[in-house]
């Protein structure tokens, strides 16, 4: 019972913390599950089990329930009323078509326009606020350009090309036909017995080794993403669809109808500063749009930029055609992995399962990255309990490996029947097991199939050559074999199959000699082939050393070093047909209809992404683009180091045709890599309509091949039936807004789309029209774990919208974080951005309402002073925080920071009351700062606090004075000096007093002994040898590296100085020696101002001018300021004058006395003051 109190209490007062700091912004109805959430996390630390956690959250929704029954509707209050605020500020933007933007007559100047964009999202769903967090880095920067005055064009598309929207209506399709309309699904029990699983193969816990009959759900992101609904119908009812609606989404362009308009109503909600009418949608279903990719296309190819090859490439085979990154549910990034199969021959006769391929050359088939070492092959390893089959290659040769491998073998032209691989047999790995083999290069004459339990299926061929002299693996496996006759007698192995075979030196590595898997796994003290960790870190060491440092001692390229000679043997076995190029997957990928992707060798159009040349071109313009981050410059580094040819055609999905070869679709990352150029004209073209139907100015018949290249890459004046007049503003509006400057993604595009649109925009326009920035960022976590549908740790942009509002919203994306690590979108920050900004709204109402009763006049006060010189830091740093793309920080700059200099302001006033005239500033400040990131709000206070005309989003940005440092410096030190005396006064009057002679401990004598008189002593600057020491640190102070010079050399002066010149030397030096540390440490920490033999303001000046804050902050009745040079000031400290002597005041350092009032009295008596 004790226990279940302190839980009831315990979750009592989390549940009044929360609802403290909630903004009153939680529906009741989502409260539980945050709640519920936030006591899991809170519990996290403490041995609570599920019982016990069962019976916390019954509590909870027992309390909430009754909480919700009281508070009611006023729970909503503060939240609709920014919904109210947001609604209303966004009628006004539409009728004045504030977002609307026209190119300037001339061509701009520089920092006269902004041109922002986004990646278009795709259309086969609801944008979350995983979308909204990457966008509202573009809608933050481009807010406040607008605020600066640039001329700001925010153009907004949809991406509907490919086949993700093709699948799933295609899908959706078939579950109609199959379960009805609407389907009744079988349920989750028929599911798990008779349904497919998504699986992946378990390792066990002794190596690694792949078990056929154990496996593990593994959930693509895809799959995460549409959460516990495994049909398509099932999907679309989670959007918020009805039975009546979803049959609709059989048609694929019904999706391209549906969603696009709802993301706008959406994204307007949001408050995006979009100019709309330059919003389209991609595919066919536009014309113009059509007309722009088939024109893109023929460019590239006229410029032979894109051509016909075979090429291994990533493939669905449901599909019929190349998965490129955006056709896939998982593995994005992946590419083809290539590697050397080399044929080992089966010697004849076959025994066994084999016979019945008497007749046939049969080859244990193994896959290697390093064909410069089947010189020192003693074996052929196989999985005992794989799963194999002998495959069909063609009338003579038939290839045993993994099922797997054989489907990426038949699409590579290595089957007899393309692309449907025969299996003549079915086997195990145990009926492998010591088959006789011939294998190219060997040592031996014949090498035997023995069983490695370590082996994966998932790549590969399942077959393994062995090399025991330079691999780990393989030298543990064969001396496990060697050294132990039970594990040979398991699985049948024969004695003379393994032990007449040695370990044949091949290569010689400096440090590791011409054996160095043995020696490495001396070294390491491996112990059997299952030491995994051990075995990895053993690869490490020797692989990488032996491809850049080894030397081949064998065959036909002795003497040459392995990487020049791996490519002639490679070549050597290839044209003697003792191996064949293979690739695969680097690793599992999952296309968008949900089959497993293999590498296939297709006869596709490819763009020729890494040619010499135009890669030079890319590298280029990446040298010049702002990226922000060290780690955007290195992705596309790294991207363009590896980049090569792209497969740019599909044959299923949706988008343009390949317009000389019809047969063909435009993939989905090759249509979007310039179309940042189409929004400068998409409103003269479309006339506001998304879908391109209105053709009322233009036709998309009349865009040909000569108005495109008039328009965008200054081709001569076209024969066009568009008027010339019309031809000329398009070129206009290209020509001024071009090149944009910037352009926001998440850093997942690095890898694709953003490194295309370098290739293409440096090979089809000049270099004024490269772009200028790109700004990436991470992904979005909810509430500090990962956002998930399957979790339901999930949330639309509408649902945060309906739940916080636009503004707390975009507030709490703002606090998210910065960088290109994941950001974090907390529902706590924004429950109390709803409190912060409804609150801030009623005190400046306050405040205007009580005007007559601020103080009148020209700022005069030390506090007016530093509140005027906060507001000009604010607006400095905001405003480089907003340049550099730093919102986190622009919000702690311009809007927390501001507000506690406010509340200080406050605070320091007091009875003398604050300036009017700087609260009026600071109220309008305040106001401009905040804007980008919470428009709606900052547009109320404009308007209906304010009373001012025209709109806050383009009020310009607040002008400023020069931000004084050391007037920052003096109130800083005023507020450590507030904060220090309060502490030390705090400490004595807690600490046990001693009754004084003669008076007993009653209540009259507890209030004389209070100590109400505060001495300060200040110093003005250090003398002495501190001035000595202070002296030399700044001439052995480098403020370029922020170093000192060694210490010897800093004792070395100090001995030369005057100082060192005294007798009592050595007594000073130990004196010195720390506070030459503190003062470096304080340096490093500061700035090169602790070095300083004075502050640059006067103490004393600034601590007599707040005497009455001071006072009144700690509770004095009388304050005194001395300095610590008044000797008959010293006496007033009476008997605390040894504390002046033990640790006297130092510049920015003042000490304070305090005491009662009768023992000032006596003291002051003594010394006659």
């Amino acid at each position: 019972m004790v226990v279940e109190w302190f839980m009831i209490a315990r979750v009592s007062r989390i549940h009044s913390q929360l609802l403290s700091t909630s903004s009153q912004g939680y529906r009741w109805n989502k409260n539980r599950v945050i709640f519920i959430h936030s006591i899991t996390l809170h519990f996290s630390s403490f041995p609570i089990g599920h019982l016990e956690f069962g019976f916390l959250t019954s509590i909870l929704s027992r309390r909430m329930s009754t909480a919700a029954a009281l508070e009611g509707a006023r729970s909503f209050a503060r939240r609709d009323q920014l919904l109210k605020i947001q609604r209303e500020a966004q009628k006004r933007w539409e009728e004045a078509d504030v977002f609307k933007a026209e190119a300037g007559a001339e061509t701009p100047t520089e920092g006269e326009k902004f041109f922002g964009n986004f990646p278009y999202p795709y259309m086969n769903g609801i944008l979350h606020l995983g979308h909204a967090f990457s966008l509202s880095k573009l809608e933050f920067a481009s807010a406040y350009y607008r605020l600066r005055g640039r001329n700001v064009l925010f153009p907004f598309g949809f991406h509907c090309t490919g086949m993700p929207i093709k699948a799933c209506a295609d899908k959706l399709d078939r579950e109609i036909q199959k379960f009805g309309k609407p389907p009744v699904f079988p349920n989750i029990d028929e599911e798990a017995e008779g349904g497919e699983t998504q699986t992946s193969s378990e390792q066990d816990g002794s190596g690694g080794q792949t078990l056929p009959d154990k496996f593990k759900s593994k959930r693509s992101k895809a799959a995460a993403k549409k959460g516990a609904a495994k049909y398509q119908w099932q999907i679309m009812q989670s959007l918020g669809l009805g039975d009546d609606e979803i049959a609709a989404f059989r048609d694929p362009y019904h999706w391209l109808m549906y969603f696009p308009p709802m993301a706008i109503e959406h994204l307007k909600m949001f408050g995006l500063g979009v100019d709309w009418r330059r919003s389209f949608i991609t595919t066919d279903m536009n014309p113009f749009y059509d007309s722009f990719v088939r024109w893109q296309m023929k460019v590239l190819k006229n410029m032979g930029k894109i051509v016909k090859d075979m090429r291994y490439t990533i493939y669905s085979p449901l599909d019929g055609q190349p998965c490129a990154d955006h056709d896939r549910a998982s593995g994005e990034g992946v590419q083809p992995q290539e590697y050397t199969l080399i044929k080992m021959e089966v010697i004849a006769p076959f025994a066994g399962k084999l016979k019945a391929l008497e007749g046939r050359r049969v080859f244990l088939v193994a896959a290697t990255l390093r064909p410069e070492t089947m010189y020192g092959q003693t074996n052929a390893w196989v999985l005992p309990d794989g799963k194999y089959g002998a495959f069909e290659i063609n009338d003579i040769d038939v290839f045993v490996v993994t099922e797997r491998a054989a489907l990426n073998l038949a699409y590579q032209d290595m089957s007899k029947i393309p692309e449907k691989p025969t299996c003549l047999l079915e086997l195990s790995g145990h009926d492998l097991i010591g088959l006789p083999l011939k294998s190219p290069l060997a040592g031996n004459e014949v090498v035997y199939a023995l069983p490695m339990l370590t082996i994966l299926t998932d790549k590969g061929t399942g077959i393994v050559t062995s090399v025991p002299s330079d691999s780990p693996d393989d030298y543990m496996a064969l001396l496990d074999l060697t050294l132990k006759p039970a594990f040979r007698a398991k699985y049948g192995v024969k004695d003379e199959w393994v032990l007449p075979f040695n370990v044949i030196p091949i290569i010689n590595i400096p440090e590791f000699g011409d054996k160095s898997a043995q020696k490495v796994c001396l070294d390491l003290k491996i112990k059997s082939q299952n030491d995994k960790e051990k075995l990895a870190e053993a690869k490490r060491l020797t692989y990488l050393k032996g491809f850049t440092d080894g030397t081949m001692i064998v065959g036909e390229f002795k003497g040459k070093k392995v990487q020049e000679a791996k490519p002639l043997i490679r070549k050597k076995l290839l044209e003697t047909g003792e191996a064949v190029m293979y690739s695969e997957p680097e690793k599992k990928v999952v296309s968008r209809s949900g089959d497993e992707c293999v590498v296939a060798l297709t006869d596709q159009w490819y763009i020729t992404y890494g040619e010499t040349e135009w890669k030079e071109k890319a590298e280029e313009c990446l040298a010049k683009m702002e990226l922000y981050y060290d780690e955007a410059r290195h992705g596309f580094e790294h991207t363009l180091s590896w980049l090569n040819q792209w497969a740019c055609s599909r044959s299923f999905g949706l988008g343009t045709r390949i317009p000389w070869d019809e047969q063909f679709l435009v993939e989905s990352l090759s249509d979007s890599t310039i179309y940042m150029a189409y929004y400068t004209i998409a409103h003269v073209l479309q006339n506001g309509d998304i879908y391109g139907k209105n053709a009322a100015l233009v036709k998309p018949e009349q865009m040909t091949a000569e108005v495109w290249n008039y328009i965008f890459l200054g081709g001569p004046f076209p024969k066009s039936e568009i008027p010339s007049d019309l031809l000329k503003h398009m070129k206009k509006e290209f020509e001024y807004w071009y090149p944009f400057d910037l352009r926001v993604s998440g850093k997942d595009l690095i890898q694709n789309h953003l490194t295309f649109c370098i290739y293409n925009h440096t090979t089809i326009f000049p270099k004024e029209k490269w772009p200028r920035s790109f700004r990436c960022n991470g992904h979005l976590m909810l509430n500090s774990e990962k956002m998930s549908k399957s979790t339901g740790n999930f949330k639309t942009l509408h649902e945060a919208i309906e739940d916080f509002s636009s503004d707390a919203t975009r507030f709490s994306l703002a606090d998210a974080g910065d960088g290109m690590d994941d950001a974090n979108f907390v529902y706590e920050t924004a429950n109390a951005a709803i409190l912060r900004l409804t609150k801030e709204i009623t005190w400046m109402e306050e405040i205007l309402a009580a005007e007559s009763s601020l103080r009148q006049g020209p700022p005069s006060t030390f506090s007016d002073r530093v509140f005027a010189n906060e507001i000009n830091i604010a607006v400095k740093l905001t405003e480089r925080n907003y340049s550099a793309m730093m919102f986190r920080e622009a919000l702690k700059t311009g809007f927390y920071d501001l507000q506690a200099a406010r509340d200080e302001y406050r605070l320091s006033c007091a009875l003398g009351g604050m300036n009017r005239d700087l609260l009026w500033r600071f109220m309008d400040v305040q106001t401009r700062l905040i804007t980008p990131i919470c428009p709606h709000y900052a547009e109320h206070v404009w308007k209906e606090v304010l009373k001012k005309d025209g709109f806050a989003v383009r009020a310009g940005w607040p002008t400023a004075d020069l931000p004084d440092l050391t007037l920052q410096r003096a109130n800083k030190y005023l507020q450590d000096t507030i904060v220090s005396m309060r502490k030390i006064l705090q400490k004595q009057t807690s600490a046990p007093k001693k009754s004084k002679k003669g008076l007993t401990n009653t209540a009259t004598a507890v209030e004389e002994s209070k100590p109400t008189i505060g001495l300060l002593y200040v110093a003005e600057k250090y003398e002495g040898w501190k001035e000595e020491c202070l002296n030399i640190l700044q001439a052995n102070y480098d403020r370029g590296s922020r170093s000192f010079a060694h210490d010897q050399d800093i004792l070395a002066a100090l001995k030369e100085s005057p100082a060192g010149q005294l007798a009592d030397f050595k007594i000073i030096l130990k004196k010195c020696m720390p506070f030459l540390k503190f003062k470096k440490d304080e340096t490093l920490a500061v700035g090169p101002e602790a070095l300083d033999v004075k502050l640059p303001f006067d103490e004393m000046q600034v601590l007599q001018e707040n005497v009455d804050l001071i006072k009144r902050q700690i509770g004095l009745e009388k304050l005194e300021i001395f300095f610590i040079t008044d000797e008959s000031a010293q006496g007033k400290a009476g008997s605390y004058v040894s504390v002046l002597q033990q640790t006297p005041p130092s510049p920015g350092n003042p000490v304070a006395i305090f005491m009662a009032a009768l023992d000032f009295q006596q003291n002051s008596a003594r010394t006659g003051a």
